[in-house]
């Protein structure tokens, strides 16, 4: 039986520390304060950010949700991210994707309006570069999750052959040079690939780490790893069952699992690491302000 990466459990270590540093920095007169903007009514994102303000609030990190009408226009949003922007008691910003469709958003436009200094999903094209050169920036919350992960659970990144299926902006790129890094938890020699990669499944069997991060339901399956290989589920798909529908990952886990050393769940894996990222990153914000 596989070892369970435990993303709960990691999450609750990140999560216990940003609370102890929430709490020295309110003793020197500062409470961290993020908002989350929300445009529309998006069950899901109605969700997700519901369920980011009250994580927020139990670390003692204040939290303001913007629920904005999905009408708002290119102007109102505008307008809503400058005032946050220079708000002193606010430190990070979160925009919510995707925003409604229809109504001609630009989200790299809005991203870019966001504080680079605020920007604690690290979108923003100043934090990109910063951590692609190496230097102190904000990486977005899912791969930083991601890399937590692996060190929470002592898998060791350094030297090993990480394989990354997926090459989008929100996971696979920056993972990637995250990973590639040389830094603590880092080091590894990575692979990315993508759609047009070929002979898929000989690429992936090389991995020591194979991150699935493609948006497919059960896409990974048992002949695409190798014998005692680390796995890493980040997707989050719903399947039609009799009973209604279940969440799955990118991966056959079923099928996976007693073929590999560790492997990580869907849900109670990479999830909740996202939204601990989110807090260490708005714990950061205030600290250099």
């Amino acid at each position: 039986m596989a070892r369970r990466l435990d993303g709960k459990a990691a999450a609750r270590a990140v999560r216990a520390e940003v609370k102890t540093r929430v709490g020295q920095l309110a003793e020197r007169g500062t409470v961290p304060g993020l908002a989350l903007v929300r445009v529309g009514d998006d069950p899901a994102s109605v969700s997700y950010v519901k369920g980011k303000g009250k994580k927020s609030e139990k670390v003692g990190i204040h939290s303001e949700i913007h629920a904005c009408p999905a009408d708002i226009g290119s102007e109102g949003l505008g307008t809503l991210i400058h005032t946050l922007n220079e708000r002193d008691d606010i430190h990070g910003i979160l925009l919510q994707l995707p925003l409604p469709s229809g109504q001609g958003y630009d989200e790299s436009k809005f991203l870019s309006m966001i504080d680079p200094r605020k920007d604690v999903d690290g979108f923003h094209p100043v934090n990109v570069g910063r951590v692609t050169v190496g230097l102190p920036g904000f990486v977005p919350c899912t791969p930083l999750g991601i890399q937590r992960l692996l060190l929470e659970n002592d898998v060791e990144v350094d030297g090993r052959h990480v394989v990354i299926l997926g090459r989008s902006n929100l996971v696979g790129r920056p993972l990637a040079t995250l990973l590639s890094q040389k830094a603590e938890g880092a080091n590894a020699t990575v692979t990315m690939c993508h759609s047009r990669s070929r002979d898929l499944p000989e690429i992936t069997r090389t991995a020591d780490i194979l991150i699935a991060a493609i948006g497919q339901a059960q896409f990974v399956t048992a002949d695409m790893v190798s014998e005692g290989a680390i796995v890493v589920d980040v997707g989050t798909n719903r399947i039609s069952t009799p009973d209604g529908y279940s969440l799955v990952g990118d991966v056959d886990f079923d099928a996976v699992e007693p073929k590999v050393a560790a492997i990580s769940p869907v849900p109670g894996g990479v999830g909740p690491m996202t939204v601990a990222m989110l807090l260490w990153n708005t714990l950061l914000a205030a600290e250099a302000r």
